[in-house]
């Protein structure tokens, strides 16, 4: 039996530690699997302001899709390809293209509608496409029309970690690039309003958006919260398991999610998560085996409900109680990166069996 062979391209820098993300963590946990299951992983990396890149990386792009041959199974990151139709669809009409779509690039906070067209025609020319939760993979086939059968639900799977002392109830952390889609802005304005509660906030993430994060640094100023939330850019390996062992609650304000790899990464070390309900948040956030939600959902964008959310936590001991029991019986329920890996092959094995 010949060895499958894949060749995967991805945008340049994932393994950047200055910019850690879930989508970057994906892709290099699904490279690793795969080449753990036994296939030959051609990983081309390309550099380019994706999803609106220059001449030169548009080029880079044509050139990583040439240097794979005829009928080669090819996956590609939709950050990637979904923005250049012109020359994703053309290659795909002689490889077995398949498209890992992270979150649909209209559902970005301020994209362009004309982003949506394009990703339509580039995953309508794709073989089979890729969703990371079962939220995104119904959301993909109702907003292109796609068939279900073309599209393989492969969600984040996650690592094993030792369970959180946290700080006593008071420690809320938020995890994820400073951008108006993960919401920071709408967890300031909810914490403005119980400042005569003692908690403490730690914003982890890349602060690549400027202007978002100079809205932060302002709104933190107005409202006198400079000295209780902290911005400490991107964290990784020892530095980000040691804010996640002191925390008490994750919370997850994000406008637009398709899945939302912060919950079960504090799921795994037992921690709660108050979250937004936006797109796949609530099924990540799932239940225990008796039904008991592991946190609190509240609807999205709405300062208001989250801040009564984080009350509710701060001022009921039972409450607080119920919810860590809960997040500690949901921490068995998750599933590991190989049952990722497995569904990826799934998507990959589609357009007609394991390739050569």
């Amino acid at each position: 039996m010949l060895t499958p062979e894949v060749h995967v391209v991805v945008p340049a820098g994932i393994d950047d530690p200055a910019s850690p993300s879930g989508g970057n963590r994906y892709d290099r946990r699904v490279c690793e699997g795969l080449a753990d299951d036994g296939w030959v992983v051609h990983e081309r990396a390309v550099a380019g302001a994706w999803p609106h890149p220059d001449s030169t990386a548009r080029d880079a792009l044509g050139a990583a899709l040439a240097a794979a041959p005829d009928g080669a199974v090819v996956l590609v990151d939709g950050l990637v390809a979904c923005g250049v139709p012109d020359v994703v669809v053309p290659a795909a009409r002689r490889l077995a293209l398949v498209v890992l779509l992270h979150l649909p690039l209209g559902d970005e906070s301020g994209a362009s509608p004309e982003l949506a067209v394009r990703e339509r025609e580039v995953l309508s020319a794709a073989t089979a496409v890729v969703a990371t939760s079962p939220w995104a993979g119904r959301r993909i086939v109702a907003l292109h029309g796609l068939d279900p059968a073309r599209v393989t639900v492969a969600a984040p799977g996650v690592d094993p970690a030792p369970l959180a002392p946290g700080s006593g109830g008071t420690a809320l952390l938020c995890v994820g690039a400073l951008t108006p889609t993960k919401g920071q802005d709408l967890l300031v304005d909810a914490l403005a309003e119980m400042q005569d509660l003692p908690w403490t906030c730690t914003l982890v993430g890349p602060l690549r958006h400027t202007a978002h994060v100079g809205a932060l640094r302002a709104a933190l100023a107005r409202h006198g919260l400079t000295e209780r939330v902290s911005l400490t850019g991107p964290l990784t390996g020892a530095d980000l398991d040691a804010v996640y062992a002191a925390a008490d609650l994750l919370v997850v304000p994000s406008r637009a999610e398709t899945y939302g790899m912060v919950v079960t990464e504090a799921l795994a070390r037992g921690i709660p998560v108050v979250a937004s309900d936006a797109g796949g948040l609530p099924e990540t956030l799932g239940h225990d085996p008796e039904g008991r939600v592991p946190g609190i959902v509240v609807p999205a964008a709405r300062p208001a409900a989250l801040g009564a959310a984080l009350c509710r936590w701060m001022l009921d001991p039972a409450l607080r109680d119920g919810l860590r029991h809960a997040a500690g019986a949901r921490r068995g329920m998750l599933h590991g990166w190989e049952v990722t890996s497995t569904c990826i092959t799934q998507a990959l094995t589609l357009p007609g069996g394991t390739p050569a």
